[in-house]
């Protein structure tokens, strides 16, 4: 879950949506720098953090009762495991891209446990096989990932409320395209993105967001019953050249 503080207690976003918001991200990418198999790459994109595993022994809750942010949960081998066997139900380029995803989040992780190296030692072969199988060379692959995390970076700068006020650029990431872009929020909240990456001049985004009222949780059943019950509503932004 994402987690962020608001005045009347806790707005959670699930990843799920917030790949989904990626996914919208990327569909507005410019047609030039598309990669071949682009139906495909939108799925990997909207799909990348599917197999979430089930809250156990307080992973969804902080030490004071408070609902978690992903950023605080610790990694999980199981949960990888769980991402990699969802992403090889769609096919081995979903499976590349998911699998370059968790190198990406997990190889500072090396050298702490066998079995963790054993699992980045998996990625890398596999990576290799599918690239061999799929007829893409590793610029290609990498390419394709580029715009994969770039699409994730800008949607977590969105979902976590981390735009800069006063019209401040903030970094996103390199694109597929080797350039380094920056998003700046405007005084009408539309957003720009320099340089301009996109196809159309101007589009719209968005992704679904609950309320909670209650600030802290005896446990994760509480938390649980009370996201099911909680408010949503749906949170836009416009993207403008």
């Amino acid at each position: 879950m994402i987690v962020n503080t608001v005045p009347a207690g806790w707005e959670i976003i699930y990843q799920q949506a917030h790949a989904l918001l990626a996914a919208q991200i990327a569909y507005e990418w410019r047609t030039s720098y598309r990669p071949d198999r682009w139906v495909e790459t939108l799925a990997a994109i909207a799909q990348h953090d599917d197999g979430q595993r089930g809250w156990a022994g307080k992973v969804g809750l902080t030490p004071a009762g408070a609902p978690a942010n992903f950023t605080m949960l610790p990694f999980s081998l199981e949960q990888a495991r769980q991402v990699m066997e969802e992403a090889a139900r769609q096919g081995r380029w979903r499976s590349l891209l998911t699998s370059m995803h968790l190198s990406f989040l997990y190889e500072e992780l090396r050298g702490q446990a066998e079995k963790t190296n054993a699992f980045l030692d998996e990625q890398l072969a596999n990576q290799q096989k599918w690239r061999k199988d799929l007829k893409v060379n590793r610029q290609q692959a990498q390419s394709a990932y580029d715009l994969m995390q770039w699409c994730d970076r800008f949607s977590l700068i969105l979902c976590r409320n981390q735009l800069p006020e006063a019209e401040r650029a903030l970094e996103i990431s390199q694109g597929p395209d080797g350039i380094t872009y920056y998003v700046v929020q405007q005084p009408d909240k539309s957003i720009r993105v320099n340089p301009w990456p996109f196809q159309q001049k101007s589009f719209q985004v968005e992704v679904e967001a609950s309320y909670l009222l209650q600030l802290q949780f005896t446990d994760e059943a509480e938390l649980n019953q009370a996201l099911q019950e909680a408010p949503i509503q749906a949170k836009s932004w416009q993207i403008m050249k």
